[in-house]
């Protein structure tokens, strides 16, 4: 359900335009709506201090305008036709990555963090040459790899932080085996 035709063309984010950490409206196009992507009304989305880090330049690899944000919780409004783990209405999320080359050793390990041609989510650039931009906008276009339904139950301003810092502190545990009941940490 849902068509690249039911997306919108241009949409609003809150972009930085410089270093000063102001965001400000900002106007852009998504990329077209590809057969492994879902499109994505973005519902909430967590500041992580990344976030800050981006915005000020702090790292040194800004790219303006840059609309950021890599905590996010949206609802399915179109699928590509090859989807088939999400449909429109389902509630998702997605985290730092929005794609990967899906060839390299890492890729076809399951470890896609690991791919030297990983895409993150804002502040990068698609291979169609797009820059990425982030959940601080209405909505986003994702490959459906980096996309995860989010439980019943569970409010969607408490999940969207898991996905940035809930999965930087789960995934090695879970890597070291150690994601077992029972077991304690500190």
């Amino acid at each position: 359900m849902g068509s690249q035709e039911d997306a919108d063309t241009v949409i609003t984010g809150w972009a930085a335009g410089d270093p000063s950490g102001i965001l400000s409206p900002y106007s852009f196009s998504l990329r077209k709506t590809g057969e492994e992507d879902v499109y994505i009304k973005v519902l909430c989305c967590g500041i992580c201090h990344t976030d800050i880090h981006q915005i000020k330049n702090e790292l040194g690899m800004s790219r303006y305008p840059m609309v950021p944000g890599h905590e996010l919780v949206g609802e399915v409004v179109v699928v590509g036709s090859s989807v088939r783990k999400f449909r429109v209405g389902d509630r998702v999320g997605v985290g730092p990555i929005v794609g990967c080359c899906r060839s390299c050793y890492p890729c076809k390990l399951g470890e896609e963090q690991y791919c030297a041609k990983k895409i993150w989510t804002y502040n990068d650039v698609y291979t169609d040459g797009k820059p990425t931009q982030g959940g601080f906008a209405s909505h986003m276009v994702v490959d459906q790899k980096f996309v995860v339904k989010i439980p019943d139950g569970m409010a969607s301003e408490q999940a969207a932080p898991l996905l940035c810092a809930g999965l930087t502190v789960y995934s090695p545990l879970k890597h070291f085996g150690l994601n077992k009941s029972g077991l304690r940490g500190g």
